[in-house]
């Protein structure tokens, strides 16, 4: 559960920031002469960063902390969209959006408390409400439609998978403040290296959104807006995180706040059970995939149907329709953590939607023109790969599992074939095989829905010197 932080402390926290020259963590920490640990007022710093109230400067230790100038970052307003900096990408805001954050940036005290409005949800109809414009609708169809032939749900993600676990674990885990750099996530989901200095929270909060993100993809014929598909990902979000180990993958019964904001979640279980089926229901009734993405991005916060992690099952949810429907999904690539987390405040306290659409447009635009670069230097994928790769996938599976060295391999391999491919098809099925186990390595097995501790075991046995004369011949 989040905790609360005293409106007393964050202001004593401003308070001894100089006006002119800002100050570091370790500087403040003196000027407030009180006991705090600085692992507590950085956790405080990092809240008001968020929230507008400071600026920070710099990393590390030497990192800066600055009262913001006075109107907040810098603007150009001009026309429908104000352009506004964060570090150095310059994100649209509308106009609806600017009055949100002009809001959401206010002193909490300064902001109505506001409980949970269940006409916010009743009074969406899907396919007739809306709240992507057509023209919105039609621009982000346009912009992530790959250019391929119909394929199963799911074909395109897999094509990317590899560079979709390392984006979207490091983006989403990154909106929640998580510390790893880009790099530090390559070498955990690559190789199980945890970066050195980083709480083993984060750690975990990575490999929860990657089993999360693989859970997706290699299921994409049976996910949906459901209660499987979307208790089951909250039980891998949360994996490991919670208090109550009975809590991921399990409806709220507890009362929850919000840090930093003046909305009180629901309380009662039976409402959120209703609410939270009625937000399926409705989302699974949307025929429109990006419709549907925001509609789940807006709403499942703003229900808090969780003890916690309700934002990062949200972003992940919003992947269901693209990956289904083979469009590029969106990895929140460069969403400057302050603009998400004043959306969503804006979401809960005055259930306006503006600014967190801005950000979900611009968002989608990265995330798009990304993987558009990515596909084509893939190349046009093998189509008889694709067309057996739910076989391979089982096959390789099993070699792996059964921990079968080269020889023992091979003769799995063969008699496995000769029981469930066609005779016409036997030969390059067993030398895709065949060369796809030789291929395995620490940065390509989760494809295969395969555990580490599976992969590990099965990599000694493979590496051990064959001295029989198995079909599977290692390169030189």
């Amino acid at each position: 559960m989040a905790r609360r932080i005293s409106e007393e402390d964050l202001k004593a926290i401003v308070d001894a920031v100089p006006q002119a020259d800002g100050a570091t963590a370790h500087q403040i920490a003196r000027t407030l002469g009180t006991d705090i640990a600085l692992r507590t007022l950085q956790y405080r710093l990092k809240k008001l960063v968020a929230e507008g109230r400071l600026v920070k400067e710099g990393k590390g230790p030497s990192a800066k902390y600055r009262i913001p100038a006075e109107g907040g970052a810098q603007q150009v307003i001009g026309g429908e969209a104000r352009i506004e900096a964060q570090g150095n990408l310059f994100v649209p805001v509308s106009k609806q959006g600017a009055q949100i954050q002009k809001y959401v940036r206010k002193p909490f005290q300064a902001r109505k408390p506001v409980g949970y409005d269940r006409a916010f949800l009743d009074t969406y109809r899907p396919n007739t409400t809306a709240y992507l414009s057509a023209k919105e609708r039609g621009y982000l169809r346009g912009i992530g439609t790959p250019q391929m032939a119909e394929q199963p749900a799911g074909t395109y993600a897999k094509q990317i998978l590899h560079r979709l676990l390392i984006d979207l674990s490091w983006n989403s885990s990154r909106l929640e403040g998580n510390t790893y750099s880009l790099l530090d996530t390559k070498r955990l989901i690559a190789f199980g290296e945890e970066a050195q200095g980083k709480d083993q929270i984060e750690a975990q909060m990575i490999l929860n959104h990657k089993d999360a993100i693989e859970f997706l993809v290699s299921e994409a014929d049976e996910i949906g807006f459901n209660r499987y598909t979307i208790l089951n990902l909250h039980g891998m979000l949360a994996n490991n995180l919670l208090p109550d180990p009975d809590a991921p993958g399990s409806l709220r019964h507890i009362a929850v706040g919000i840090d930093g904001s003046t909305f009180h979640p629901l309380e009662v279980p039976q409402a959120i059970e209703e609410c939270f089926n009625q937000i399926l229901a409705i989302a699974a009734a949307i025929k429109d995939p990006f419709e549907q993405a925001f509609f789940v991005m807006v709403q499942l916060p703003y229900l808090q149907p969780f003890d916690d992690v309700n934002k990062r099952v949200s972003r992940l949810a919003a992947n269901i329709p693209l990956i289904k429907r083979n469009l590029c999904p969106l990895s929140f690539a460069d969403v400057p953590p302050q603009f998400y987390t004043e959306a969503i405040l804006g979401v809960y306290e005055l259930n306006k939607v503006d600014l967190l659409k801005d950000i979900f447009i611009w968002g989608y635009e990265r995330s798009a023109s990304r993987y558009a670069a990515i596909r084509q230097s893939l190349g046009e994928p093998d189509p008889f790969r694709l067309r057996h790769r739910t076989a391979l996938r089982a096959l390789i599976g099993e070699v792996v599992r059964g921990h079968m060295d080269k020889k023992e391999a091979a003769a799995h391999i063969a008699t496995w074939t000769a029981k469930n491919i066609g005779a016409a098809e036997r030969d390059p099925f067993r030398e895709i095989a065949e060369a796809e186990l030789l291929s395995l390595h620490e940065g390509n097995f989760a494809r295969y829905q395969i555990k580490p501790s599976a992969f590990k075991t099965w990599q000694q046995v493979w590496s051990t010197p064959d001295t029989s004369n198995s079909s599977i011949k290692t390169d030189k």
